[in-house]
């Protein structure tokens, strides 16, 4: 088991304190010492600069989705090179009828150290770095991996 801390700042400041006028810009502070900036995605009034939360809910998704996908490689020496992904997700009405990221589909694109692996072993690879990912685990989210070439 383990524990993962973030700490998110925000406040109001000079701004009033109504739907369509107070600030969404906040602050998320990693255990690490990054601070990165945040927002609401500007389709809820948020600026359009610093990260909103469905943006990063499909960058985790990506992120944990590549590194268990390295590791696996590298458990079967096969060699990376670059792991490039254009991950999308998709805000649609879950069954419940809430809005939620109901679907992310990565679009990684490998470029491995000498000779590829073939198609279904790449496929393998994507399959178990699913299974294994702990943020996949952790969402009802629909995942979908395109084609890696």
């Amino acid at each position: 088991m383990s524990e993962h801390v973030v700490d998110v700042s925000w406040s109001r400041g000079e701004h009033e304190f109504t739907y369509d006028t107070y600030d969404r810009d906040h602050e998320w502070r990693f255990d690490g010492g990054i601070t990165v900036p945040g927002s609401a995605n500007p389709k809820y009034l948020g600026n359009p600069g610093p990260v909103d939360p469905e943006e990063a809910f499909v960058a985790a998704l990506s992120s944990c989705h590549m590194l268990t996908f390295l590791a696996i490689a590298a458990r079967k020496r096969l060699v990376v090179d670059a792991y490039d992904d254009h991950a999308v997700g998709v805000m649609a009405k879950n069954p419940e009828g809430r809005l939620a990221i109901t679907e992310v589909t990565l679009n990684p694109k490998i470029v491995w150290n000498g000779a590829e692996p073939d198609a279904e072993t790449i496929e393998r690879i994507h399959h178990l770095a699913h299974q294994e990912c702990f943020i996949a685990n952790s969402v009802t989210t629909e995942i979908t991996v395109a084609s890696s070439k």
